[in-house]
């Protein structure tokens, strides 16, 4: 249970992060923002493991995951914008 949270308040974070630096206007509140941010951790998560051999790990904080996760918001909230264009 405590790590379902803890997944839910990285990617709320890493999600806030990503909107942060990919300023524009978009549909959705916070609700989405972590939905974002909650995939993103996940997609760069695989992305990283995949392609760069990056080995994050998935119970604790790191810059590394945190940077992961948000790389992954990001590329999400791209996806995002562009499919609903």
């Amino acid at each position: 249970m405590m790590n379902l949270v803890y997944w839910m308040i990285f990617g709320l974070v890493a999600g806030a992060i990503a909107k942060r630096l990919m300023p524009g206007k978009d549909p959705g509140g916070w609700m989405m923002t972590m939905i974002l941010g909650v995939g993103g951790s996940f997609l760069g998560g695989f992305i990283g493991r995949q392609l760069l051999g990056i080995q994050a790990g998935t119970n604790e904080f790191s810059l590394l995951n945190m940077a992961v996760a948000i790389m992954g918001a990001i590329l999400l909230l791209g996806i995002y914008r562009f499919v609903r264009k």
